[in-house]
């Protein structure tokens, strides 16, 4: 089974908010003691982390969940809930995060760069949060905040000095063990390379003065073949590693089994690295004729190698060492690299109209502005009243298209719109007021200033 594995899921869920405590003072010689209820601690969020340590995503292939820990409930005395931990997830750096719809959300390119890939809940407020002069006792408190729960797809593109490009069996796995560490699968046969192999090369070390090498990390992409940028053989797959590396090494294969003579194969090879990205043909790139021991076909002008006698291996790395060095000076000129941190971007508040006469409000600001533990307590309705407000639901369901006596849901809440005869707003006016006890004992409902929450909630 192979250890590399450049495509995962990972589901990420968000510690809960921990609920906030109704709580008044109880001692001794303290008469009608004040609320004193704690706040919920928040819960943790969910961090993705490029680092240079993690090779692949093979730790997400059997075990993509990954989940922080919820915050505590507040207690009574004013003492809050501890907040959830915060949990760190590594991927290679090069790890491009989608949506399940296929929308690029981050792409982590640089080592240490972070991404919040769920957000952890509010932790809910205690009752003394709602201490004011005109209310003395509050009896009310808000409930924690659901964690944030979402699964994304990994796409990891390996960030290399140099790509190794060519048709399969040219000799790349061959290559790559001669002059690395690297040991990877080698036989007679197409496609023997089923995943990019990676191997760190040193150049230029005098005996005793290892300060003086230059190192290069050198990849082995799988074979391409004609039509690989349109998905056939494994190119479509791997193509994707060769987006980042410094130096293209193509490769020409002289020997008698090649499908098509060497001139052909760069024409392919370039026209498909094209096909597929453009700014690929603009990349320092060095061409050889590989296979010189068993030539059959001519070099056609391009230096000659043969990684199983080893010919001009020494002058190909020499040559791919330069390349690289100047590419990293380039590079290093353009862009010094900054860690970015990636947060999710504030959720808006959206109206939709859901049935005959029935709306609902969605969006993560009016769905805080309703969580509260007892929805059927006039204060806390009134709170919500005040919350909503100044997020501005009221106009945006008044330029909706909301009708007097519609009925809106926000997460638990149900309640009937209107409008008074000052403007639009969730306040039925004064006039309505006379009527709110005939209301409730009518529909079995409570209702303030137009607001109504089912007993069932």
């Amino acid at each position: 089974m192979s250890s590399f594995v450049d495509s995962a899921q990972l589901h990420a869920k968000a510690g809960d908010g921990g609920a906030g405590c109704v709580s008044f003072r109880r001692e001794a010689h303290v008469a009608k003691g004040g609320p004193d209820g704690g706040d919920g601690g928040r819960g943790g969020s969910v961090w993705v982390v490029a680092d240079h340590n993690q090779a692949s995503l093979l730790g997400f292939r059997d075990h993509p969940f990954r989940r922080a820990t919820d915050g505590e409930n507040g207690t009574s005395k004013r003492q809050h809930g501890k907040s959830g931990q915060d949990i760190t997830v590594t991927v290679p750096v090069g790890t491009m995060i989608y949506s399940q719809d296929g929308e690029l959300l981050v792409d982590l390119a640089g080592p240490g760069d972070r991404w919040c890939a769920a957000e952890g809940g509010l932790g809910g407020q205690g009752n003394n949060r709602f201490l004011s002069n005109s209310r003395r006792a509050p009896a009310f408190a808000e409930q924690g905040e659901f964690g944030a729960e979402q699964w994304y797809n990994l796409e990891l593109k390996l960030q290399a000095d140099v790509a190794l490009i060519g048709f399969p069996n040219v000799g790349k796995s061959t290559l790559i063990s001669r002059v690395s560490a690297a040991r990877p699968k080698i036989a007679n046969y197409p496609f023997t390379t089923l995943v990019p192999n990676l191997g760190v090369v040193r150049v230029g070390a005098r005996s005793g003065r290892p300060a003086d090498a230059t190192e290069y990390v050198m990849a082995d992409i799988p074979g391409l073949i004609e039509g690989a940028a349109e998905g056939r053989g494994l190119g479509h797959a791997f193509l994707r590693h060769v987006e980042r590396a410094r130096v293209l090494c193509v490769m020409l294969d002289l020997s008698s089994i090649a499908p098509v003579p060497p001139d052909e194969q760069l024409e392919i090879l370039l026209r498909e690295l094209g096909d597929y990205q453009a700014d690929l043909l603009d990349r320092p790139r060095l061409i050889v004729a590989s296979k010189s021991d068993v030539a059959h076909y001519e070099a056609g002008g391009y230096p000659e190698i043969s990684a199983i006698t080893g010919e001009g291996i020494d002058q190909l790395n020499n040559t791919l060492a330069g390349l690289v060095i100047a590419a990293r000076a380039d590079e290093l000129a353009r862009l010094e690299h900054v860690i970015v941190v990636h947060k999710p971007l504030p959720d808006e508040i959206h109206v939709d109209l859901v049935g005959e006469r029935s709306w609902e409000v969605t969006g993560r600001p009016a769905l805080r502005a309703v969580r509260f533990q007892d929805l059927t307590n006039d204060e806390a309705l009134a709170e919500i009243v005040k919350r909503l407000k100044a997020l501005g639901v009221d106009r945006l369901l008044n330029r909706a298209g909301a009708r007097d006596g519609d009925v809106v849901s926000i997460g638990p809440l149900s309640f009937e719109w209107w409008r008074d005869e000052g403007g639009a707003g969730l306040d039925r006016g004064e006039h309505h007021r006379a009527t709110r006890r005939e209301r409730l004992a009518r529909h079995g409902r409570l209702d303030l200033d137009g607001w109504s929450a089912d007993d069932s909630e």
